[in-house]
């Protein structure tokens, strides 16, 4: 049976803005972004981005967990705070939002905590506050950073996975970000107030995210505003090894290929047990470093509905249990809400491995609220929204156009890309036969419509005898129109080949240049989307056509026919893939059996629209593609 949860607010759709504005009111050393509802972010009303003079640290991630993050906005813990709607990962003009804002010469670092969204074969049936290290977070963040990049901010990130709930995730599902991370925030955020480098406030906080280990226990699921409450766990019951602090509990409703458990529903056990199996879990399966004799630091975190006097029970349990038989001593004991899941009833246990560096970090000074900080000090009168921030790549005097009269370069590149976005078009319907079978079905509908917004955009906007400014504008357009992990992939693969090319100050971009930009572009998805040589992805057809072009060229081969030479490994690569097994995506659920009767279409679209450019620029202009490339490598 289900009812109607009982909630405290108004429109269901406004929680998230509502709850900034009360949070503002409460703290006077808090402020927000004029951007609502689509932007939602959350800033030290004392910082603005072109005076700050320390490293802006900034997490957030889907509301519903609060105070984090937002709770930890404050002088020596967080400068900015990103909000998403409730349980969802925040946009990308929101993160890029609270970068500019915040953001001073000595740079940023991105803190990331990531979603977990569910994959065919599963279903909702529990939200508490999970967090998989691969998916919407992570890439949004990621593009956030790498156009942060490309518009001369300084950038970081630091992705936490703290989860000792699952096993080791096979693929790039790694390990979730949950309650520890706040402990990772404020070493980060003391680290910052020092008025340290970039690269040492990152180096810290990574550091500490390595010696974090945290798990729980649900006695209920949570209530979305608007929506009703389920009774799944019923009287007498409780969820234990779920990765408690995560959004949503995953059950199969296939039969897993490779037996992962889910989370263990069982009888509700008195809190010395639970304690036990939870410290268990996590000291005993090489999660994290920790070993008798280490001095840890301890939090327990209510997940939302649970009493203090339960959390003060559990603490109470916990700190003899760590020190007499684990042989650990606690320095520390943090007990309270920090990362909850609205009105999960419920708690999570976090073990930091701590030296008197970290110590003295963790001691350190903040002003955040919820660290937690009273309200002190006189609020203001009034408080005035600040405006959002324009962003440094645009030029209030200079449009971006297409050029009345095309360079030979200028028209190297038109041809490329339609030849490129043409092919892609052509193979909509294939593309969608294959992704069905592996995926949900609409890999040729949204290359498509990436492909027909960048040829519509490329007649009216794309300046073609600029290369670098050209890639730039195709991203915009891929952004604009693809949307799903491609769009966001696709997008940050022409962000990071636009800032390498930006980098060279020659007007005609070389072979070798092209080739580096590639080989930029395929690191930074990589990077955000955590995968690889092998993972039967676009990248099986990327990586091979970048080594084949860099090999061409190293050995004196033209440019033309290294590009041509090049293509057919990428074809040669996506056709691979029939023989690999998925370990990213939606793929990586379905069996090997099935995988083997077609490619992964998103391999095959790279390779595609890779071939049919170089092809093209063949065609038309060889020799003089030669001539032209190589005459600037002169």
């Amino acid at each position: 049976m289900a009812f109607q949860g009982k909630k405290l607010i108004n429109n269901p759709n406004d929680v998230v803005t509502e709850f900034i504005e009360g949070l503002v009111e409460t703290y006077h050393g808090l402020q927000y972004l004029d951007g609502f509802p689509e932007v939602k972010v959350v800033l030290r009303a004392d910082v603005s981005g072109a005076t700050y003079d320390k490293v802006a640290v900034i997490s957030g991630g889907g509301s519903g967990h609060e105070p984090a993050q937002a709770g930890y906005v404050g002088e020596g813990l967080l400068t900015a705070s990103i909000c998403g709607d409730v349980f969802a990962s925040p946009t990308v003009d929101s993160i890029l939002a609270g970068i500019r804002a915040v953001t001073g010469p000595m740079g940023c670092l991105l803190i990331v905590t990531v979603l977990l969204y569910p994959e065919p074969g599963y279903r909702f049936v529990g939200i508490d506050c999970c967090i998989a290290n691969y998916t919407g977070d992570r890439l949004n963040f990621g593009l956030a950073a790498e156009q942060a990049r490309s518009e001369g901010y300084k950038i970081e990130t630091v992705i936490v996975g703290d989860d000792c709930a699952l096993p080791k995730s096979q693929g790039i599902a790694g390990r979730r970000g949950l309650a520890g991370t706040i402990l990772v925030n404020k070493v980060a955020g003391a680290v910052a107030a020092a008025g340290l480098s970039l690269a040492d406030v990152a180096s810290e906080a990574k550091r500490a995210s390595e010696v974090v280990g945290t798990m729980g226990v649900a006695l209920s699921v949570c209530t979305l505003p608007g929506q009703v409450t389920s009774d799944r766990l019923g009287p007498g019951k409780m969820e234990l090894g779920l990765g408690i602090v995560s959004y949503f509990i995953l059950i199969s409703t296939e039969p897993s290929e490779h037996g992962e458990p889910g989370a263990a529903v069982a009888d509700l056990q008195p809190v010395d047990v639970v304690v036990t199996h939870v410290l268990k879990q996590i000291l005993e399966s090489n999660y994290v470093p920790i070993t008798r004799g280490n001095s840890v630091v301890l939090m327990i975190n209510g997940l939302g509905a649970t009493p203090v006097m339960e959390l003060m029970i559990a603490a109470g349990k916990t700190v003899p249990k760590l020190q007499l038989e684990f042989g650990l001593l606690v320095e520390r004991v943090y007990t309270g809400s920090f990362m909850t899941s609205l009105d999960m009833k419920g708690f999570s246990i976090s073990i930091m491995k701590v030296d008197q560096t970290l110590l003295q970090h963790l001691d350190a000074s903040t002003k955040a609220p919820h660290w937690p900080v009273g309200s002190a000090g006189n609020r203001p009168p009034a408080k005035i929204p600040v405006p959002l921030p324009s962003s440094r790549s645009m030029k209030s005097d200079e449009l971006l156009s297409r050029p009345l009269q095309l360079t030979e370069q200028g028209h190297i590149l038109e041809v490329a890309i339609e030849a490129a976005a043409n092919a892609i078009i052509n193979m909509r319907d294939i593309l969608n036969d294959w992704d069905s079978t592996v995926g949900d079905g609409d890999c040729g509908s949204t290359m498509y419509k990436g492909a027909t917004a960048v040829l519509d955009d490329m007649k009216k906007y794309y300046p073609l005898n600029n290369a670098a400014e050209t890639v730039n504008e195709i991203g915009s357009s891929v952004r604009r129109a693809m949307g799903g992990t491609s769009g966001v992939l696709y997008t940050i693969f022409c962000k990071a080949a636009y800032a390498q090319l930006k980098a060279n100050s020659d007007s005609i971009v070389t072979a070798k240049q092209w080739a580096e930009a590639l080989e930029a572009a395929i690191a930074a998805v990589s990077k955000y989307g955590g995968a690889s040589t092998g993972y039967r992805t676009l990248l099986d057809a990327l990586i091979p056509a970048l080594a084949v072009l860099k090999e061409r060229l190293t050995s004196g081969e033209d440019s033309c026919t290294s590009f041509v030479l090049s293509s057919e490994a990428a074809v040669a690569g996506a056709g691979s893939t029939k023989d690999m097994q998925a370990q990213a995506g939606r793929s990586s659920y379905v069996s090997a059996a099935i995988l083997a009767t077609v490619p992964d279409p998103g391999a095959m679209a790279a390779a595609a629209w890779y071939r049919a450019a170089a092809l093209a620029v063949k065609d038309k202009f060889h020799p003089s593609f030669n001539s032209s490339i190589n005459k600037s490598e002169s």
